[in-house]
């Protein structure tokens, strides 16, 4: 018989926001029934919001994990869509691509759809890869729709990737609730100090401003870029990645929606960084995250305020940080997510996933009050290989360009990148070849569209293509194509399937 006096009984998040409330209603909902889960935040601190746009991942997340039913979870948020990001300016001033979700085309044999597709483009036979993807087919024309239960086997419209784009504040009160109802206890304060075990440093308890002891047997530190238990408190460390994703400061705005609801978020290249645009049903998201070595925060808000599509509805926000991870996100019993655990520019909306990812790493390696160092250690190395992937896809963006119209630029083409992206990019710019590492987040299809996109074009192509007569080669690729295009044609506007299925009451 188990002896279970050795299990972990008392949860404590310190801070809120997606994060925390994330966190909260995860570890109730699987180990609330013998574990008492309770949260602490101040509502005289803010919460940063600037992630409002999300990976497919969410998807599976919300459904599979906390047992939450899309549209009223796109509803409550105020949410749309999205079936990528359209990158505009990146490699040239002029260009625009998108990199969507899903597959590009249909793998035959052992070889992926953009192998057969070369061939054809570098003889100039065929448009760009965007027209074999169904998202990025999509995404231009606004047509949107989830996967539908009723078409064929193998239709592009059985299995639609898509993510969302949503009001990170209204997010949190969703998951508050949600976590309430669970057995949350919520804890209203700030957190001034904690109490270390003697002998190994263990956090015993957290000190309120109140003087109350709020003790408890694991941390998850939600505290934002202070990182209040990881980093304050256990000094734990923070590796910086300033020389590889040199963006320090964001300026963030909300404002009024004009046009249609476009069922992806923008990616504007600015003169020192990039500017988003994110359409949620009540308003729209924006920021411009640039590198303060190249631009003034005066010069950043008023480049900002000068591209909104609407008005703006509140001044500008300032937002700093440093591009970089701890250098351990499970320290002792205290385990770091959200931006308490490291940041990375919301370029490819992966700030939510981290956390999502981190929680569902943390529900494998669960551990008991002998918090095993095996358990620890593998959490942190599987974290830091997400992290740095997840990074090297990033500074992909900024190296891979022609651009040398600013300073900023300038230092972004010319500077060293990460030897595990140079062997990517190189391996691609041969042969169009890429390998997945283990389990690295972005898979084949959005390597290829961002490398593609940022004008990193193979020299040659795989030479098993040639093992196919070039009529059926050129057959098979426009099939393809068609196929795309006829399943677009039957999907509805983004605007028309959110007023059937997940219209908000009060926009």
């Amino acid at each position: 018989m188990t002896d279970t006096d050795n299990r972990i009984r008392r949860v404590v998040v310190v801070g809120g926001g997606s994060s925390g409330w994330m966190a909260a209603a995860t570890l109730a909902t699987f180990v609330g029934r013998g574990a008492e889960v309770r949260l602490i935040e101040s509502e005289e601190i803010g919460i940063i919001g600037v992630g409002e746009a999300s990976v497919p991942h969410m998807r599976l997340f919300n459904a599979q994990v906390l047992g939450i039913r899309e549209a009223d979870f796109v509803t409550q948020t105020r949410g749309t869509f999205k079936l990528g990001i359209q990158f505009n300016d990146w490699a040239r001033i002029g260009d625009s691509y998108i990199h969507g979700f899903g597959t590009i085309g249909r793998s035959l044999g052992p070889l992926p759809f953009h192998q057969f597709w070369l061939k054809l483009f570098q003889s100039g036979r065929v448009p760009g890869i965007g027209a074999y993807s169904l998202p990025t087919v999509a995404a231009p024309l606004h047509r949107f729709m989830t996967s539908s239960e009723q078409a064929p086997a193998g239709s592009p419209l059985a299995d639609i990737a898509y993510g969302y784009h949503f009001d990170a504040g209204l997010y949190a009160r969703y998951l508050r609730n949600l976590s309430e109802r669970r057995g949350v206890t919520r804890i209203e304060g700030k957190v001034v100090d904690a109490v270390q075990r003697a002998g190994d440093g263990f956090i015993e308890a957290v000190v309120m401003e109140s003087g109350e002891r709020i003790e408890g047997d694991l941390f998850i530190d939600c505290s934002g870029f202070r990182g209040l238990l990881i980093e304050q408190v256990l000094k734990t460390g923070y590796e910086d990645w300033s020389e590889w994703l040199p963006c320090d400061r964001a300026m963030a705005v909300a404002s009024e929606s004009a046009g249609p609801l476009t069922p992806y978020t923008r990616s504007t290249a600015r003169a020192a960084g990039w500017q988003w645009r994110i359409p949620l049903q009540h308003r729209v998201g924006n920021g411009y995250v640039y590198s303060s070595r190249y631009l003034s925060d005066d010069e950043a808000a008023a480049t900002l305020l000068a591209n909104l599509d609407g008005p703006a509805l509140i001044d500008p926000r300032p937002l700093r940080f440093t591009a970089g991870r701890r250098r351990r996100f499970w320290n002792r019993n205290v385990v770091a997510l959200g931006l308490a655990g490291g940041f990375m520019e919301p370029l490819e909306s992966t700030s939510i996933h981290l956390v999502q990812s981190g929680l569902q790493r943390l529900l494998g390696l669960f551990p008991d009050l002998g918090f095993d160092p095996l358990l620890i250690d593998r959490f942190n190395r599987d974290s830091i290989f997400e992290y740095e992937r997840i990074r090297d896809f990033l500074v992909l963006h900024y190296n891979a360009t022609e651009r040398d119209d600013t300073p900023f630029w300038n230092h972004c083409r010319t500077m060293a990148i990460p030897d595990t992206l140079r062997e990517t990019v190189e391996l691609f710019r041969l042969d169009g070849r890429y390998f997945r590492n283990g389990e690295d987040f972005f898979a084949l299809p959005s390597w290829v569209q961002v490398m593609l996109g940022q004008r990193i074009v193979p020299r040659g192509y795989h030479p098993i293509v040639d093992e196919m007569p070039e009529d059926e080669l050129a057959s098979f690729v426009e099939r393809v194509r068609q196929g795309l295009a006829k399943a677009v044609e039957a999907m509805p506007l983004h605007q028309d399937f959110i007023a059937r299925y997940c219209k908000s009451a009060d926009v």
